[in-house]
């Protein structure tokens, strides 16, 4: 069974953060909340508190196959700003291991030179964060093992991205299906 973490900084973006969640675990991903606060409980950009599955200091990164980084703000500034998490954003990448982030999140990943030669694309306002990255206009992008998502608007293609990665593309068009998910005219 595939693992991820999704992570959660005051101020996250909850369609962003909570849609990952709820696509993975649909598809029996064991998917965990995690908390870089140092509480369970995370406020969100809009003032949504969720509760946590775990703290930062709980994860086993080990036994993870994905980082997922929402976006929001200051969501995505305080994510950033954790060096715990930026270590292992790294190490994830260095890797070859599966890392996406939506939104303004894809910054970080262009800041720590991750988006160097790859396609990549964010919310519009962050397009020059993407430091060396092909920037697209598309809902979600994945470029080896980095998908990176627009906002908002673009959280369900961005989660069945992931889905794709982990599951396969059956698994994602299945997921698409069964959540009713169309499209945009």
């Amino acid at each position: 069974m595939s693992r991820a973490a999704v992570f959660f900084g005051t101020g996250y973006e909850e369609i962003e953060a909570l849609t990952v969640v709820d696509i993975l675990r649909r598809a029996g991903v064991e998917t965990a909340m995690v908390s870089i606060t140092g509480d369970r409980s995370v406020v969100s950009s809009h003032s949504v508190k969720v509760e946590m599955d775990l703290l930062l200091e709980d994860v086993d990164f080990d036994g993870l196959d994905v980082l997922v980084l929402p976006g929001g703000m200051p969501g995505t500034k305080n994510l950033e700003a954790c060096a715990p998490l930026m270590e292992q954003v790294d190490a994830f990448a260095a890797q070859g291991k599966l890392v996406a982030a939506i939104c303004a999140a894809p910054s970080i990943l262009g800041h720590r030179g991750i988006l160097k030669g790859k396609r990549a694309c964010c919310f519009p306002s962050f397009e020059s964060h993407l430091d060396g990255a092909e920037v697209l206009r598309q809902p979600a992008v994945t470029d080896g093992n980095i998908i990176t998502g627009r906002g908002m608007g673009a959280a369900v293609p961005f989660g069945l991205a992931i889905l794709e990665k982990l599951q396969g593309a059956d698994a994602a068009r299945d997921m698409a299906d069964r959540i009713v998910y169309e499209k945009a005219l």
